[in-house]
């Protein structure tokens, strides 16, 4: 009977230990995520303004060679 009361006794200690761990590992991995999409979003902005100032870029390079045809 010592046993089986030894036994539960670590089993619970081991099941309350293992909760905790998961739970801080869980936090840990909350924390990386967020700053991983926030870089990830930053990253999706350069891209955005990359891609708005390639069509700027267009269209300027597209009147300066209007500009050069009717003066040139």
């Amino acid at each position: 009977m010592e046993s089986v009361l030894a036994a539960a006794i670590t089993g619970f200690l081991t099941l309350i230990g293992v909760l905790v761990s998961n739970s801080r590992s869980r936090a840990v991995m909350e924390c990386k995520i967020d700053a991983l999409a926030e870089k990830v979003s930053k990253h999706n902005q350069v891209i955005e303004r990359t891609y708005q100032l390639e069509q700027d870029m267009a269209v300027a390079q597209n009147d300066i060679e209007t500009l050069y045809r009717k003066g040139g």
